[in-house]
């Protein structure tokens, strides 16, 4: 079995680009996000919803095979020191240095859509903000609650993987057994179904008494769900049959992607906004949800499998180092750019295209200057340039040897 998926590495760096152009979607649809385009609206929204079931789950599904690669080359402790030190400095910038322009861009532009007369009273909101920001006594309440700081935002995706990381230690002995228990489970049309009834009955029970509060001390759903995905993506990661049924399925899980995805759409036609489906029908749109969630993602995994697993060349291996300090910073160049964007009152089309491109340049840069300077590689998840290049090194004698 080779030491390294191709086609699970293009799955990652398209599912990191999927979740920047979502976040920029965001800036744009009337659901909740930190900062509003003026002109939010539902035009999108059908297209939001596309890739809103599934990205998530994809993305810990690849970061388990991605751990199972890292961890069958590494003793448990030096698995361990590795993946916190990829860990740990990057989200620690974050909510020090990156996510606290995130709360500030959304603290002025709660005190700006006040009235006047109100707004005067909130001049002094951000005084001294890194400072109140960082020791937690900003008191920036309002009727939804307070903030709380320091935070980390978008980046407690980063924050879960450290303690999925940490609880798969304490596991790894029985999930290197895993894939004869997945097999049993998948087999054949389990393939589709087993997955599914996971996915819709966690849904369908623990998000609707818990939701999805992205806070690590209360969230049972989100733990449910995507430490599943992680613990899966461990399993399968060197698991050819799996593969091979996704290769296979890919056609009919595409199809039936699309369909569910139609359905929910003419779903949220029937009872925009506020409105709610009868208890009965929410049921059954959160079962089509899952259903497209798992389909899409054997048809990515399918379709990877069939085109990809053999790609490689200079632009994956430079998007496999790059993509993750872009996921660092991407969302704060969004809400930065995305809020003085909106007051050029630009053609909507142009604005939208004009956030795209300053995201996907502010992020290049990020990387740039992350991975030529020694002593940031570390804060941006890179290791350091020793460590990479006698990783080069060794994958040059493995493709030297096969």
């Amino acid at each position: 079995m080779t030491d390294r998926r191709y086609d699970m590495d293009w799955i990652r760096i398209a599912a990191f680009v999927m979740l920047i152009l979502y976040h920029c979607g965001m800036f744009y649809v009337t659901w909740d996000w930190h900062v509003k385009s003026s002109r939010a609206s539902d035009a999108i929204e059908p297209l939001m919803l596309l890739t809103n079931p599934w990205r998530l789950t994809l993305l810990f599904l690849v970061s388990g095979a991605a751990t199972r690669f890292m961890a069958d080359k590494m003793s448990v402790g030096q698995f361990t020191w590795a993946r916190m030190g990829r860990l740990w400095p990057p989200l620690l910038l974050a909510m020090f240095v990156i996510v606290p322009p995130q709360t500030y861009y959304e603290i002025v532009e709660v005190v700006q859509a006040l009235p006047a007369d109100v707004a005067a009273q909130y001049a002094g909101a951000v005084d001294n903000f890194w400072v109140r920001y960082a020791t937690g006594s900003g008191n920036w309440c309002g009727p939804d609650g307070c903030l709380t700081t320091p935070t980390y935002n978008h980046m407690w995706f980063v924050a879960y993987l450290i303690l999925y990381t940490l609880a798969l230690v304490l596991l790894l002995p029985l999930l290197r057994r895993a894939p004869k228990g997945v097999a049993w489970l998948i087999a054949g049309p389990g393939l589709l179904i087993t997955p599914w009834l996971f996915l819709f009955a966690t849904r369908a029970i623990l998000y609707t008494i818990y939701g999805e509060t992205h806070d690590f001390r209360a969230d049972p759903y989100a733990h449910t769900a995507y430490f599943a995905a992680f613990l899966f993506g461990f399993a399968i990661a060197k698991y050819e049959p799996f593969f091979a049924r996704c290769l296979k399925w890919r056609l009919p899980a595409l199809i039936a992607a699309i369909v569910t995805w139609l359905v929910l759409i003419a779903v949220n036609a029937q009872y925009p906004g506020e409105a709610t489906p009868p208890d009965w029908m929410y049921v059954l749109v959160r079962g089509v949800r899952e259903m497209l969630a798992w389909t899409a993602i054997i048809a990515t995994v399918g379709y990877a499998h069939r085109y990809l697993r053999n790609a490689d060349g200079p632009i994956r291996q430079t998007l496999t180092q790059a993509i993750f300090p872009f996921y660092l910073i991407h969302q704060t160049i969004i809400v930065v750019a995305g809020h003085y964007l909106d007051e050029l009152r630009l053609p909507i089309a142009l604005e939208g295209a004009l956030l795209v491109c300053i995201t996907a340049l502010g992020c290049w840069l990020f990387f740039d200057l992350g991975r030529r300077v020694p002593v940031l590689r570390v804060w941006i998840g890179l290791p350091s340039k020793q460590k990479e290049i006698r990783a080069k090194n060794i994958d040059i004698v493995a493709g030297e040897a096969t």
